[in-house]
């Protein structure tokens, strides 16, 4: 069979996708792109705001006319929003034929085969956005008691969705923490690590398929291993990483501030191949928002924090995520988030306007900040950091760094496109590479470039002469 699919969401999503991906192409099935000549078309959903909710029901829905074209095609409906609405989606949706949550990615020949037993769980409300039907929410949502447990290995069949020189490598799955705004520990389970000997060997695994840049993904990075009584794991991690052959950057995704300990940061500073790169997302600054999100830790804590990194790991690059408009989100603390990203000066940041969640803890609090003043200090918030990248892009013309290639431009087909070590794919911006031969510097090739503007918050660059050894680093330096 012809089997199509659709991944929604995050990283952490998308691994799921590429092991489900394996396990059909493992069984004999063919992949398609075109989801018009599938015979089963597969949507792998995320759930995790109103926004997201509504890409996914979107995408089931325009798949679902697929549906209709042809007698005896199926679809196929998994992920977050399959863990969270089971048995609405089934009720509301009639063209769905089997659905999947996320404990149960090895169920899905299963269910393109048609042979899935299907298992109705407790009603949990969903708000549908049919343009038929009016949007209704209901209150009271009830969830099931079972919680996934699925953690993939690296025996099991993966089928790579990114470009063949870098890959996401979920390291666990799950969540402990019961941060008011957050849905995930509901649809994910609770926090569950892998072994550092099953992680090392997926790597080498990778590596030998090309893959030159690993991405370490989870929940909470930092928290690995603390769940099976294993402190210092993830140094320990990075260590065994930065000795895989054929593996060039190691980078670190979503750690938590209060779970980052000095050992991990003297690891990224002391592992050649673990980038300088360190994504933290804090949500906000005002210790006033931070306990009512029931995030640990407070505005002083978090400067001590950057500045430790800072001064620990040269070079380094800092991204984070905010939230703003949460309930109870002052003027004044806004003032205050607005202060501290002018104070600390991160290379990245994403700003998040609060969506207002069934099954989350602060559901049961007043959304008392209208829309509007949630995107205007949305837009505030992003203007304040457009403000600080300008500045910073202007002092890194004329420095020479090492960047990978990942393309040609989709704008240019002469002009190439890449990253640097302080970028990761899909969330940061760009280094687009001019004067260089793009049928010589193919996708995965590392490069010496100089800095020599700037387009907005991407860089631009052009190629050295002279080639850096494989695996140095390079940071930020000014050219001599």
């Amino acid at each position: 069979m012809k089997i199509g699919f659709v991944s929604l969401g995050c990283p952490k999503n998308l691994v799921d996708s590429e092991v489900m991906l394996g396990l059909v192409e493992e069984a004999g099935h063919e992949i398609t792109s075109d989801a018009g000549g599938a015979d089963v078309v597969v949507v792998n959903t995320c759930a995790f705001i109103d926004r997201a909710k509504q890409e996914s029901i979107d995408t089931i829905l325009e798949m679902a006319e697929f549906k209709k074209q042809v007698t005896g095609r199926r679809l196929v409906v998994t992920g977050c929003m399959a863990e969270r609405y089971r048995e609405e989606l089934q009720r509301e949706i009639p063209e769905i034929d089997a659905v999947l949550g996320t404990g149960e990615v090895p169920r899905i020949l299963e269910a393109i085969n048609g042979t899935q037993t299907v298992q109705v769980g407790a009603v949990r409300p969903l708000m549908f956005y049919k343009s038929d039907r009016p949007a209704e929410r209901n209150e009271a949502p009830v969830f099931g008691i079972d919680l996934p447990d699925y953690l993939y290995d690296a025996t099991t069949p993966r089928r790579l969705a990114t470009p063949g020189h870098y890959a996401y490598v979920k390291i666990a799955e799950g969540c402990d923490y019961k941060c008011a705004f957050c849905i995930i520990p509901k649809m994910r389970g609770h926090y569950r690590s892998r072994t550092v000997e099953s992680v090392v060997q997926e790597a080498r695994q990778l590596a030998a398929r090309g893959v030159k840049e690993l991405l370490l993904i989870s929940q909470d990075t930092t928290f690995y291993g603390i769940d099976r009584k294993e402190r210092g794991a993830l140094p320990r991690l990075l260590r065994e990483l930065n000795r895989v052959d054929g593996i060039e950057w190691v980078r670190l995704l979503y750690l938590y501030p209060t779970t980052i300990s000095d050992d991990v940061i003297d690891a990224i500073a002391e592992c050649d191949k673990v980038c300088r790169y360190i994504d933290l997302p804090l949500q906000h600054a005002s210790n006033s928002v931070l306990r009512r999100m029931k995030r640990p830790g407070t505005r002083t804590a978090y400067e001590s924090l950057l500045a430790r990194m800072r001064e620990r790991i040269p070079g380094v690059t800092l991204r984070t995520t905010f939230i703003v408009g949460f309930p109870g989100e002052t003027d004044a603390d806004f003032d205050e988030l607005l202060a501290f990203v002018a104070a600390v000066r991160f290379d990245h940041v994403g700003v998040f306007t609060y969506s207002h969640e069934e099954g989350t803890g602060a559901h049961a609090l007043t959304d008392d900040v209208a829309p509007r003043v949630k995107k205007k200090r949305q837009s505030r918030l992003m203007a304040r950091q457009k403000q600080i990248v300008a500045q910073q892009q202007r002092a890194r013309i004329g420095a020479h760094v090492r960047m990978v290639v990942d393309g040609r431009s989709p704008q240019h087909e002469l002009v190439l496109r890449g990253r640097l070590e302080g970028q990761a794919p899909d969330i940061d911006p760009q280094v687009y590479l001019t004067e260089a031969d793009p049928d010589t510097a193919m996708a995965g090739s590392f490069l010496d470039v100089e800095i020599v503007g700037a387009d907005g918050y991407d860089l631009v660059a052009r190629p050295l002469e002279r080639e850096r050894p494989s695996g140095s680093q390079a940071g930020w330096r000014r050219a001599d």
